[in-house]
């Protein structure tokens, strides 16, 4: 049980696992996407609304392990954009392939937004710039989706490389914040 008084080691410790699961969760789940993802069948559309709800999940222990560096409304704005993303692309999918990439992409520029500003909150914590990175970046990829969702090329497969980007950053700020709570203990 954590309480209002964690230290920043025990915030960046919660964090790091975090981070760890959620790169892990990041890769599987590309993996799946890639092998399924060149249509919208069931396994396709169980994979992509699970992603979002992941997230909701992940902002959630993000909420009650990190108390000392909780950016309170980053988190709750996360967890809601999350929660509408799963609910947009469980009616996207009955419109097809350029409506899930229009969801995503919306959800990718807003959510990348928001963990942009949180990471920044959060700099002095270690191990964030990957998430700084990675904010940004969200960005630029959403616009890309809801590009892509309008041209000939429009493909959920896309969707694997954007998670595993995620991923690999999730993982880089896990080792940083690894060697900081090294430090500090």
């Amino acid at each position: 049980m954590t309480t209002a008084t964690e230290s920043p080691t025990a915030t960046a410790l919660s964090l790091r696992n975090l981070y760890f699961v959620r790169f892990g969760f990041a890769i599987v789940w590309a993996v799946l996407l890639f092998a399924v993802g060149k249509t919208l069948g069931p396994v396709t559309i169980g994979l992509l609304v699970l992603y979002p709800l992941f997230d909701v999940a992940a902002a959630v222990v993000d909420f009650r392990s990190s108390k000392t560096a909780r950016p309170t409304v980053g988190l709750y704005l996360n967890m809601a954009l999350s929660l509408l993303t799963a609910i947009g692309l469980a009616v996207a999918v009955t419109s097809g392939i350029p409506a899930v990439l229009r969801v995503w992409g919306v959800w990718a520029i807003t959510a990348g937004i928001v963990q942009l500003v949180v990471a920044v909150r959060r700099y002095r914590l270690g191990g964030q710039w990957a998430m700084i990175l990675s904010g940004g970046i969200s960005v630029f990829a959403g616009t890309g989706f809801f590009l892509m969702a309008g041209g000939p090329n429009a493909m959920l497969t896309s969707l694997a490389g954007y998670a595993t980007l995620g991923g690999i950053f999730f993982l880089a700020s896990a080792l940083r914040l690894h060697r900081v709570a090294r430090k500090e203990s």
